[in-house]
């Protein structure tokens, strides 16, 4: 299968004036690589995004340079963003040689469907995006897949040793590491019932309660005036 190609230019402006050529369509790239010198170069904003869309990080794509029409074998590598937009503001193409194994970083896609989760006894989890593999650059794997399948009750898991891979990759990561699992959903914490709240006596209830006690003193004075009217008599 034929590999991609961009056409790149040689790239004068540098610093902060690649503004400008960001706001003429343009996307500012470097190429890189052992046994070469590094290279300021430009090419077409959309044109690079039709290409990345089928090579991700893990494709080869041939970059050609302008007149000279040099080819080199190249994978994508650093990228900058704009946190803000999330446009791409600058791309670094890494060259490779074809003869010797490289290292990239690709993506793990879950395939199938987990009989847990879809009971709804557990939930769904991948705590393992991607992971780092090496093969010869015309080997490298634009993905891997995980089959869930498998996940059938809570803390059944997938192990990075559970991937499969084609002969001649490499995976660059710990065995034992979880790539997706079933967790226990979560449990809603009960709301603490409420106190019930305490009986208030208001100022009526405290002017009711002084009468009582000075009725109840009233009483208790008049009793021994009683008693002593009778011994009188």
């Amino acid at each position: 299968m034929a590999r991609p190609k961009l056409v790149v230019d040689k790239r004068t402006v540098t610093g902060r004036k690649v503004k400008n050529l960001r706001r003429e369509g343009l996307l500012p790239v470097n190429l890189y690589g052992q046994a070469i010198k590094s290279q300021a170069l430009q090419l077409g904003y959309q044109d690079f995004l039709s290409v990345f869309e089928k090579t991700g990080e893990s494709g080869l794509i041939d970059l050609v340079i302008g007149k000279t029409k040099t080819s080199h074998p190249v994978l994508v590598g650093d990228i900058q963003v704009d946190p803000v937009t999330d446009k791409i503001l600058h791309v670094d193409f890494r060259q490779v040689d074809l003869a010797k194994k490289t290292q990239v970083s690709v993506p793990i896609e879950l395939v199938g469907e987990a009989p847990g989760a879809e009971s709804g006894e557990g939930i769904l989890i991948q705590p393992l995006l991607e992971i780092e593999v090496e093969a010869l650059p015309e080997e490298l794997p634009d993905h891997l897949e995980a089959d869930v399948s498998s996940l059938k009750e809570i803390s059944d898991v997938i192990r990075v040793a559970d991937l499969k891979v084609n002969d001649g990759v490499v995976i660059m990561a710990d065995k034992e590491e979880v790539v997706a699992k079933l967790e226990a959903p979560a449990e809603e914490e009960e709301k603490p019932a409420l106190a019930e709240e305490p009986e208030v006596i208001g100022k009526e209830g405290k002017e009711e309660e002084g009468q009582e006690e000075q009725s109840k003193e009233g009483q208790s004075e008049t009793k021994p005036k009683e008693a002593a009217s009778k011994e009188d008599k």
